[in-house]
């Protein structure tokens, strides 16, 4: 008599020992209202999905999700942005797992809307303090040596709105202008060692082809380190609202920084105080006086589930807390959660290699016994930087600023599984 046969006694010692989670999640059902021991007709009876064959591949000749899924999209927040053109979409990060962000969720910031650019079309220029000042069509960029990287692109007012308090209720909107992409491309360094950088040179100025002529100042000393130009994203060329046909990549610092349509570089000796780095883009302090070129984005995190958007609804029992942390210094360490507001914390399991200033997904897995709970996460990054807390982050710059708020979230979850975004006295 072989294992595979329903008599033999290791065959019944086998599933009777498999049981334990799976015994906890059929009782979870059970109380429901299937009522033990009887059949559940989506599993008894035919359904139509297997009664005839499904539609061909020629229905799909670019693959889009499954109809079930057609609220996870990217959403707005009207009264957050002056018009639609000048606007933020937010990535439904409660509505994902892994760390990799879809190409068509992708956090969306515009400053003149999308340009559309051929890519027969598409010129960069490259002078100032250069030794051969040069212009690059897509396909000569495209012949220098080529690399991928995943990296994390937060916008510097992520989480700005929570500076004075909680004031949107879902981590799409408090967390969601952040995505996590796998870009190929070529180094800056790669393509500015072309020109000749002088000796004079001290920064970089990286204008995009948008009407809005968005630009910024990079050190060189940033530029010729980890920068690169990418004409990829997912596998795929870019979408038009990341930049088609090109993009600067500017790991670890703000997404402003990272030039969408990018058309020209221009290296100069000093930086060029631009719209989007002096009005714009500055940390006002609550002496009147400003951070300037703060680039880098502190280590932070984010519990995805449970979270506003994901109540628990199954009840007591197996509960898994999802949730990512990334850092614009590097790899992430460790992620501790709290279940209590802080009183108590548990190290989160880690999952998967994540690069450095890549995001980084965690788990925690316990049983919910059905007590209000209230669920902060603290990443801590490879630098030793622990995430702090909103009020710390306020006695050290005050309520001016709208960036860099990277202080620990809290979601409380009450008796029935419902969710809320608040904040500890």
């Amino acid at each position: 008599m072989g294992a595979g046969d329903p008599k033999d006694p290791r065959r019944r010692r086998l599933l009777t020992g498999g049981l334990g989670l799976g015994a906890a999640l059929v009782a979870g059902r059970a109380g429901a209202g299937t009522g033990e021991g009887t059949p559940d007709p989506k599993i008894t009876e035919l359904q139509p999905w297997t009664a005839g064959p499904g539609v061909g591949v020629e229905a799909n000749p670019y693959g889009q999700p499954v109809r079930f899924e057609a609220g996870v999209v990217r959403r707005n927040v009207p009264w957050f942005s002056a018009d639609t053109i000048s606007a933020v979409n937010f990535t439904p990060l409660q509505a994902l797992d892994g760390t990799l962000t879809p190409n068509g969720l992708c956090f969306e910031r515009n400053h003149a809307g999308v340009a559309e650019i051929p890519p027969e079309d598409y010129r960069l220029m490259i002078h100032g303090l250069v030794e051969r000042p040069l212009v690059f069509t897509l396909g000569d960029l495209m012949r220098f040596p080529r690399e991928s990287h995943s990296y994390f692109l937060e916008c510097a007012a992520n989480t700005g709105m929570e500076w004075r308090g909680p004031q949107m209720n879902g981590v799409q909107f408090t967390h969601g202008m952040i995505h996590n992409v796998n870009y190929t491309g070529v180094r800056l360094r790669h393509v500015l060692q072309a020109a000749g950088v002088k000796p004079a040179a001290r920064w970089l100025l990286a204008e995009g082809a948008d009407a809005a002529a968005m630009s910024r100042s990079i050190p060189l000393e940033k530029a010729l380190d980890d920068c690169m130009i990418a004409f990829r994203m997912n596998g795929e060329a870019l979408r038009a609202e990341q930049g088609y046909p090109v993009r600067l990549v500017v790991p670890g610092w703000e997404g402003n920084v990272w030039i969408k349509w990018l058309r020209r570089l221009k290296l100069g000796d000093a930086p060029w105080a631009q719209r989007e780095e002096t009005s714009k883009y500055t940390d006002l302090l609550a002496d009147g006086t400003a951070r300037e070129m703060s680039f880098v984005m502190e280590a932070k995190s984010v519990i995805t589930s449970p979270a506003p958007e994901n109540p628990i609804t199954h009840g007591r029992g197996p509960l898994v807390i999802s949730g990512l942390a990334w850092s614009g210094r590097g790899r992430i360490a460790s992620v501790d959660v709290t279940l209590d507001g802080g009183v108590n914390w548990r190290a989160a399991r880690l999952d998967g290699a994540a690069g450095p200033k890549a995001l980084q997904r965690f788990y925690l897995d316990i049983d919910w016994d059905g007590r209000p709970l209230m669920l902060q996460s603290r990443a801590v990054d490879q630098t030793g930087y622990v995430q702090p807390t909103k009020e710390a982050l306020r006695k050290l710059r005050g309520l001016n600023s709208a960036y860099h708020m990277n202080g620990t979230q809290t979601w409380a979850v009450d008796r029935d599984g419902g969710v809320t975004n608040v904040e500890l006295g």
